[in-house]
């Protein structure tokens, strides 16, 4: 199975949508640093993705890596979180098939470092077209009213459209 790296948002909010388990479906082993377990897990204790997150640990689908190369940890801390700084770190150490990142900041850095990313929205439109979930349009809604997701209207619009769901 390929491997991935998550950062903090994908988990958190597939979680509270009741859908982080499409990331083992997809993936198989999950990358997560120890930033991303901290936020998650430890500091998010009573938040979605934290009960969660822990029991896929436990299962061994999820599993906490340390990047290597605190170097570049410490570079990338100048314009991103810690989790997503260690993220990048460990995916530009490992060469991941794919990271997960919600964010604006961290999906241009990743781009830096030609890493291949992804987030929630593309992580559902895949379900879609592979038959994981029956309605794109109600998983984005819940991401809306149930997860606190912010979805910008033409995001929303094009993953419809590219889910054939317009």
């Amino acid at each position: 199975m390929p491997e991935a790296i998550s950062d903090s948002s994908t988990l958190i909010h597939l979680a509270g949508i009741g859908r982080l388990k499409l990331l083992k479906e997809f993936y198989g082993k999950i990358l997560i640093t120890p930033a991303v377990w901290d936020e998650v897990v430890v500091a998010g204790q009573s938040r979605a993705g934290a009960d969660e997150v822990n029991g896929a640990s436990n299962a061994g689908w999820i599993e906490v890596i340390t990047p290597t190369n605190e170097s570049v940890v410490r570079l990338l801390e100048r314009e991103l979180h810690t989790g997503e700084a260690e993220t990048i770190a460990l995916a530009v150490g490992r060469h991941p098939e794919v990271i997960f990142s919600d964010e604006s900041e961290a999906r241009r850095v990743a781009n830096v470092y030609g890493l291949r990313k992804t987030g929630v929205i593309g992580i559902l439109i895949r379900a879609k077209l592979e038959g994981e979930v029956i309605s794109l349009r109600e998983e984005l809604d819940k991401l809306r009213s149930e997860a606190g997701f912010w979805i910008g209207d033409e995001i929303y619009w094009h993953a419809l459209k590219a889910a054939a769901e317009e």
